[in-house]
């Protein structure tokens, strides 16, 4: 639910009450995982998704009826494989989901819903008994995403958990990062644009960012990555070593989740000896992804944005960056810390 903040508050401000359905628990192959959301107005349209498909219609049905009666209900959706076969659909599996009513009164619902991006939030769902979908605080609950057995009246509760948004600070604003502003934007990130020419740094230029900042980007990073740098990816795109050095090594000695920067392996070779010679410590500048960005044979500013966008989202989810037809085993993993191992360096 807390991921439909955006789109869930105008509904609710506006008095319209919608039906949220959140996936609970998930049993063999499923496109999202638990806590993942879609809401149904009275009018059939939906937000978000919970499957990709496989079991939309179902969820609406269902949460149509929820609308109409304002009782929660707990329900499993899904296909055997042969059921799936049958309906022309590619997957088996099913989902277990809770179905409630937010009204525009639910108090619980808002105060959730409006907690800030930048602030962790979390808020409880009853998934059983004759209480099943009523909302509760989050205070007390832990901070993860996950069902607490007996914990509400001797019912279950489900916790939705919605971390602080990440953020990505790009430094410098030529066309690479105005293609990176936007895909990593698009992908959720807070992404703040730092340069020191205030006529590169515009809204214009870059409509997505969250933030922009005209200076350099060393002297303000400690700002930029927020209160948990673990958290934050810093990505160097400027194109010259007077800014490059400066901004590696202090997003190194912040301890920037992920630390990437781009250029040829001439200029990778060398920047890495200038950062040894301002004392950056060899195991450190080893954590430099660099040259940044995965091999897709893009060249262009969007498709090497795209390759970047990956190799952060790699590295977050501790992914291997191969095709996924030259693996084995369960498509979707849990996600790893941002705290990234050591890139490997340059030939």
């Amino acid at each position: 639910m807390l991921e439909l903040a955006d789109s869930l508050l105008p509904v609710l401000h506006a008095g319209e009450p919608v039906a949220v359905v959140t996936v609970i628990r998930v049993a063999r192959s499923a496109p999202r995982g638990p806590g993942a959301a879609m809401a149904v107005h009275r009018d059939g349209s939906v937000i978000g998704s919970i499957s990709g498909g496989c079991v939309e219609g179902d969820a609406v049905l269902l949460a149509t009826q929820v609308l109409a009666t304002g009782r929660g209900m707990v329900a499993s959706l899904g296909f055997s494989d042969e059921a799936a076969h049958a309906a022309g659909l590619a997957c088996g599996g099913s989902v277990d989901v809770v179905i409630h009513r937010v009204d525009p009164a639910d108090a619980v619902a808002r105060a959730a819903l409006e907690v800030p991006v930048d602030r962790s939030a979390r808020v409880g769902i009853v998934v059983s008994g004759v209480a099943a979908g009523r909302l509760i605080p989050g205070d007390g609950l832990p901070a993860e995403t996950r069902i607490l057995e007996s914990a509400y009246d001797g019912a279950d509760v489900f916790v939705v958990q919605r971390d602080p948004r990440r953020r990505l600070v790009i430094a410098g604003a030529g066309e690479h990062a105005i293609a990176l502003c936007r895909v990593a934007s698009a992908a959720g990130f807070a992404v703040t644009v730092c340069d020191v020419w205030e006529r590169l740094v515009t809204a214009e230029r870059f409509p997505t960012a969250e933030r922009l900042v005209v200076g350099t980007p060393a002297e303000h990073l400690d700002d930029l990555v927020g209160p948990d740098p673990a958290r934050a990816a810093v990505c160097v795109l400027s194109h010259d070593e007077r800014v490059d050095v400066p901004t590696l090594a202090a997003a190194l000695e912040l301890g920037a989740g992920f630390v990437g920067a781009m250029g040829a392996r001439g200029t990778v070779a060398h920047r890495a000896r200038l950062l040894a010679e301002a004392g950056v410590d060899a195991a450190e500048i080893a954590r430099i992804h660099a040259p940044l960005g995965l091999d897709l044979g893009a060249p262009s500013p969007a498709g090497t944005a795209i390759s970047i966008l990956a190799e952060i989202t790699a590295a977050r989810h501790g992914g291997t960056g191969l095709p996924l037809r030259e693996l084995t085993g369960p498509l979707h993993r849990s996600a790893a810390s941002c705290t990234v191992a050591a890139a490997p360096q340059p030939a």
